[in-house]
This record gives structure tokens, sequence and C-alpha cells, in this order.
């Protein structure tokens, strides 16, 4: 989807592209009301600023919106399995999580939930499950206040990402007739 796209959209399709990106529905809500943006840059920016204003309550809307880790060790497994591709025309292989490195970090993201009162969050990409678990551990002594505002620059980074990727969205075809005009 181009720029010039997202800000054409009606306010419920706008609504509904921007909460893939953030779950915070006063972030949706702002961002909906500021288009058009002028420019990627324009949206990056209005979007840290509109998530910087956010609430307690803003930023815990928000992680609600991300599942929880540690509650289905499957999903971990799947998350974390073996995997090949190319880095710079060179096979790269990316090791998978043992299952004891799997158990401690469902384990950890339950006594971080039962801790803090909300699940971990952390900019995943490119992380593998054992520097998850590292980071998680990390956290675990920070005051609820201070975890709270590293979460929150973590959703942050993913709202980022997400803002990124659905710029670079295919656009659906546009509709033809059968001489291939726009219709």
């Amino acid at each position: 989807m181009r720029l010039s796209e997202l800000n054409e959209l009606n306010d419920e399709a706008a609504k509904s592209a921007f909460t893939r990106c953030c779950g915070s529905s006063r972030w949706v809500r702002e961002m909906v009301q500021a288009r058009p943006f002028a420019s990627e840059d324009e949206l990056f920016d209005f979007a840290d600023s509109a998530w910087a204003k956010s609430e307690r309550e803003d930023v815990l809307e928000a992680f609600e919106h991300h599942p929880r880790i540690g509650a289905n060790l499957d999903a971990l497994r799947e998350k974390f399995a073996p995997t090949k591709g190319w880095s710079s025309g060179e096979q790269a292989s990316v090791a998978s999580a043992s299952e004891e490195t799997l158990l401690n970090l469902q384990q950890g993201n339950l006594d971080y939930e039962a801790r803090y009162g909300h699940i971990f969050i952390v900019c995943a990409t490119g992380k593998s499950a054992e520097e998850m678990l590292k980071l998680l551990l990390g956290r675990m002594s920070n005051a609820p206040d201070v975890e709270l505002s590293i979460a929150a620059g973590e959703q942050a980074k993913i709202t980022k990402i997400r803002l990124t990727k659905l710029l670079e969205e295919a656009s659906p075809p546009e509709e033809t007739d059968r001489k291939g005009n726009p219709s």
C-alpha cells in the first residue's frame, strides 16, 4: 500500500490498517485523524509522537494485541524451528532452540506476566530464542514503572516495523474492464 492509498482510505479501513500496527485505540484514532501524511517521514514522526503521549492504559491495551509467548509451547517450537537461508551469497543455518531454552522461555514469560501484570514485549525481529530469553531474564529485576517504559519502547519499535510492512504491502490489483481500462 502506498502512502497515498493509506491517506485515501475511509476512516474504518484506515482504523483497521493502523490497528494491525498497534493495538492502542487512542493511537489508532490519532493516526486516522492526522491523515493525510505528506511523506513517510511525517507518518513515522507522527506515529512516534502519538505513542509518546500514551498513558499506561493505552500501552497495556497495545500489549493485549500480542500473543502470549509462554502460553503455548508448541507455538514456541514452531517459531524457533530450524531454518536455512542465504545471506550474502552464503548459506547460513539458524540453529534450532533447545527444548530447555523453549521451556525456560515459556516459564520466563509466565513469571514475567505474574510479576508485571502484562506480557513480555520485545522487538523480536532477528532475535533467537536464546537472545529473547536472555533479554527477558535481564529485565526481570526492573522496577515495574521502569519495565513498563522499556516495554513501551519495544512496542514503538514493533509499530514502526509494522508501519513499514504496511507501506510495503502490495496494493490490490486495479479493477479493469475487458479492454484493460480502469473501471
